[in-house]
């Protein structure tokens, strides 16, 4: 979420992140022991009217907590380390816990940990304000899910370093989730190549012994800087956005995507912002959803491996009819150009995101472009 405003998406969404919502700790605790809850109430009471559950992101240390520490790139003057004094984190975590017990699903414990932008300290004293607040949420709310540091910059050696080391140390020993921050190089790039990145974040905690489930959490802190993609590009990127979300979560180990972000123009794809309707992207993953409602998804492959042309992506799912019958269905879509491809077997309708629908026949060969396609026995 990037607006402070309360207002919550008008199109369909899974969960609301709070971080550039002006609810960072040096918004919320201006003064040592001084809180001000007021936007954070409102965002919360906004997301609970709306059914989303939201996830809590803890960082943002105030001036007054690190004087002398580097500032972050925020008005309100947070700086990009620890406080001075451990016992200040431990008395906010506990207010925070304590007075949103039940109405936060998740705490995230730092924005983007291996980014000195984010957070400068040391590594043991990370691990160690890990532990302390999730012994603390745990004690005011049991159910609350832990959601270690956020890790990016996993496109360079030096951000998958300070990942494996921190799994080395036990860091995630302390958490129920790891966050991880998927996003291409350049916003540019096809959606699908931050699969590379989940998978170079999956093998670093393998090789420290670590299986966390995997949320993707967020982008790069340089996302406002790269330019704004055209509108029909947009509807593409946003609903393969999606869709990898989807593949990784069955050949990785991500089991939540965020999408980054909505209520703001200054990013190259724009969802929402506040008073205004959903763009076209919006309403297209919308309608991916719509799609997939209730559904189970089986498997996602792509090109030779699955027997489709190189640069095809499918993932399987089963979709119920109004009977309650679980019914074979699939995604295609392509990453650059076009490819004919033939309808499988039960494959009777192909709908695609315009909202038009067409009857196909098993064996019929059909061009698969950028923009997904819904194909199923229904």
């Amino acid at each position: 979420m990037n607006s402070n405003t309360g207002e919550m998406p008008s199109f369909r969404v899974g969960s609301v992140r709070f971080w550039d919502s002006q609810t960072r700790w040096a918004n919320l605790e201006p003064r040592q022991g001084e809180y001000d809850w007021s936007v954070l109430d409102r965002l919360v009471s906004g997301a609970r009217r709306a059914g989303l559950p939201a996830l809590f992101v803890v960082g943002g240390t105030p001036a007054w907590a690190a004087p002398k520490a580097p500032r972050m790139a925020y008005p309100e003057g947070s700086r990009a380390a620890p406080p001075d004094n451990l016992a200040d984190w431990r008395r906010f975590v506990r207010a925070l816990a304590e007075r949103y017990s039940g109405r936060l699903e998740a705490y995230e414990l730092w924005p983007i940990a291996n980014d000195s932008r984010f957070y400068n300290g040391d590594m043991d004293t990370l691990v160690e304000m890990t532990r302390q607040a999730n012994q603390i949420i745990k004690k005011a709310d049991p159910r609350a899910i832990v959601v270690c540091p956020g890790m990016g910059r996993l496109w360079s050696s030096a951000g998958r370093s300070f990942l494996r080391r921190f799994a080395e140390v036990g860091g995630y020993d302390h958490c129920d989730v790891a966050s991880v921050k998927l996003h291409q190089r350049s916003a540019s790039d096809p959606p699908e190549t931050v699969l590379a990145v989940l998978d170079a974040a999956y093998r670093t905690m393998h090789q420290a012994g670590v299986h966390p489930p995997i949320w993707s959490t967020g982008t790069t802190h340089d996302i406002v800087l790269q330019q704004p993609l055209d509108e029909e590009r947009a509807i593409d990127y946003a609903t393969r956005f999606y869709l990898t979300g989807l593949y990784g979560s069955v050949n990785g180990n991500l089991s939540r995507t965020y999408f980054y972000a909505w209520g703001t123009r200054n990013l190259p794809l724009v969802l929402q912002v506040p008073g205004a309707p959903p763009t076209r992207a919006a309403l297209a993953v919308e309608q991916l959803q719509r799609w997939l409602t209730r559904a189970r998804i089986r498997a996602c492959g792509q090109g030779t491996a699955i027997q489709l042309p190189a640069g095809v992506w499918q993932c399987e799912f089963t979709v119920p009819d109004v009977d309650g019958r679980y019914l074979p269905s699939l995604v295609r879509w392509t990453h650059a150009g076009t490819a004919a491809t033939a309808v499988p077997p039960h494959i009777t309708r192909l709908l695609r995101l315009d909202g038009t629908a067409v009857p196909v026949t098993p064996g019929e060969i059909v061009e698969i472009d950028t923009r997904p396609v819904f194909m199923t026995a229904n």
